[in-house]
């Protein structure tokens, strides 16, 4: 309470014959096709939110202040952005590193789905846009709303994984079925949450 979560932060690449696809001559020591890898996560980042913060208190982390990733921007010079491309000083090391998601996620779900929306903005190349250079903390408000945020809860992130679902079904990697089944649990756990009593309620509300 009143500190930063914990976070669980995800570093990508994807290799080819012993060949690092990442490096390349583009910001950052970036390849286009890193970029573009990176538009996809930023892309779908929201329906991503359904399972790589899948609990009803990810949301609690993924405010703003407290130093989280918040906003779905890609950087190599901050880490208000919600990717980061770490500092190396060989190639082979290139990498990104996705922020947002946190240690209450399935690691097969949250891998592979951070994989298929990076490979779908490679195939759609989807550009992320320009890099963010500024410290994303404490943009003027015109600025702040430019930029594209994560889910502010886990009911939201849901609603997203359903709508966008066609790029994680893609070879049959994630089903209809599953991403149902899925989304069907974690409505009742947020169901649950909002019919029970907070005791911040009784702190705010009792002696009224």
């Amino acid at each position: 309470v009143g500190d930063n979560g914990s976070g669980m932060h995800v570093h990508q690449s994807v290799w080819k014959d012993g060949k690092n696809l990442f490096a390349g001559d583009g910001y950052a020591g970036l390849s286009e096709f890193a970029l573009y890898y990176i538009g996809g996560i930023i892309k779908h980042a929201r329906a991503l939110n359904a399972i790589t913060n899948p609990g009803t208190n990810s949301y609690k982390r993924l405010v703003p202040g407290f130093e989280a990733p918040v906003k779905l921007a890609y950087s190599a010079k901050n880490r208000s952005a919600s990717i980061r491309i770490p500092f190396v000083s060989n190639p082979k090391g290139r990498r990104i590193e996705a922020r947002f998601p946190d240690p209450l996620a399935n690691p097969y779900l949250a891998f592979s789905a951070l994989l298929m929306a990076g490979l779908d903005g490679v195939e759609n190349k989807i550009h992320p846009g320009e890099a963010a250079t500024k410290d994303l903390y404490h943009l003027p408000p015109e600025e702040d709303a430019k930029i594209p945020t994560v889910c502010h809860s886990l009911d939201q992130a849901l609603d997203y994984l359903d709508r966008e679902r066609s790029f994680l079904t893609k070879g049959g990697v994630f089903t209809d079925a599953f991403i149902d089944a899925y989304i069907e649990l974690k409505m009742q756990e947020v169901t649950r949450f909002r019919m029970t009593t907070h005791p911040i309620e009784f702190d705010m509300y009792y002696s009224l």
